[in-house]
């Protein structure tokens, strides 16, 4: 096929139009860029364009000790720094053959689902917003600032926590905090039926995204889709409860896998809040757990030069926007020989390809937006 850029007078009405949205646009969660070619209104092809914040991770992780490398690790999804920094001292640990003591188990599983209501929560709140509604976003911040509270309090820090540690957590949890979490959770969990009420009960809302941008469940698979995008289009598969790690096999009673069957956006906003409650839910059994476990160590101590024996292994998570993955390499030095991140975006964003065209330009948005992805976990 020709494409043709620029029409002029009457032969204009039958030519494509390439567009260009992006990389510099507010409706793209940052520098992604998308190569639209247009035929009126409609969506002929689309192209997502990537790599404008490249930072070459997993070429620094080759530079770095295997300390260092959960600072790079934690930063490729932002929304999702604690879960990321799992996956890399899941793999170390596994190479050394490492037991991780029973409270750090508990505690990163309550902190990994905590983090995961963080990262929902933004979405949840920014989605409606791409789509002209304002108030939700105000309520998610809210939300937000009462578990970054007891998780700063926790780590020191708000978004990039640096809390794991090969062999388990960086420090004990201060005096008081479980019951801390406990309030907070409770507090959130009372004013989540804002999304329910205010966003899934919006006339306008349904009207947006019913029936807009199907993923099959065919596609799902050929592109590697995974998380609540997967899962809103059929694909019922979670690795907490199909290969479980951490404490996650302790709470299967617990653990809901939200599916639906639509693909379309409202599916996957409609999984996206249901999983947010199911992970409270999740943090709630956690502190039951914890309550109950006797006083230990929160970590194991380690040599002073930490190497992981030669070999390799794999170890994958269920990130908040899908399957983390990191690939590691060892030739028994202190840093990795290589050390492959699968980012859960970064094939979740390879859709587009088959969700805009036949679309609407008007739709695009609602469609980019449903994604639920953040840039720098797909150029990590």
């Amino acid at each position: 096929m020709t494409e043709t850029t620029v029409g002029i007078g009457g032969g204009a009405e039958s030519t494509d139009m390439v567009l260009n949205i992006g990389p510099q646009h507010p409706s793209t969660h940052g520098v992604l860029r998308l190569k639209l070619v247009l035929d009126g209104e409609r969506i002929q092809h689309a192209e997502p364009v990537i790599g404008y914040m490249h930072r070459g991770a997993e070429k620094l992780f080759e530079a770095r000790d295997y300390r260092q490398i959960v600072m790079l690790a934690n930063r490729h999804d932002w929304l999702s720094a604690f879960s990321n920094e799992l996956g890399v001292v899941m793999a170390v640990e596994r190479m050394l053959g490492m037991e991780v003591p029973e409270r750090a188990v508990w505690t990163r599983t309550l902190l990994a689902e905590l983090n995961r209501v963080l990262n929902h929560l933004m979405f949840l709140g920014s989605y409606p917003l791409e789509l002209g509604g304002i108030t939700p976003v105000f309520h998610a911040f809210r939300e937000r600032e009462e578990l970054q509270t007891v998780m700063e309090e926790v780590s020191g820090g708000r978004m990039h926590y640096m809390f794991n540690r090969v062999g388990g957590l960086k420090e004990d949890l201060p005096l008081g905090w479980l019951g801390r979490v406990r309030h907070a959770v409770a507090s959130v969990r009372s004013r989540m039926d804002v999304y329910d009420r205010l966003v899934l009960g919006n006339e306008i809302f349904r009207a947006r995204t019913r029936g807009v941008g199907v993923l099959p469940a065919e596609a799902v698979h050929a592109y590697g889709v995974s998380g609540p995008i997967a899962r809103a289009s059929g694909v019922d598969f979670d690795l907490r409860r199909d290969e479980p790690y951490l404490a996650y096999g302790e709470l299967r009673d617990t653990l809901k896998v939200v599916t639906r069957t639509e693909g379309d956006c409202l599916a996957r906003f409609e999984c996206l809040l249901e999983q947010t409650h199911n992970a409270l839910d999740l943090a709630d059994a956690c502190l039951d757990r914890m309550d109950g476990l006797a006083p230990g160590p929160i970590n194991q101590r380690l040599p002073k030069v930490l190497k992981a024996p030669e070999g390799h292994t794999y170890a994958w998570t269920e990130n908040p926007l899908g399957i983390n993955g990191y690939y590691l390499v060892s030739k028994g030095e202190k840093t990795p020989y290589r050390l492959k991140l699968r980012s859960a975006s970064y094939n979740n964003i390879q859709a587009l390809a088959v969700l805009l065209p036949g679309t609407l330009v008007a739709d695009m948005v609602a469609i980019l937006g449903s994604l639920f992805f953040v840039v720098g976990d797909i150029d990590k």
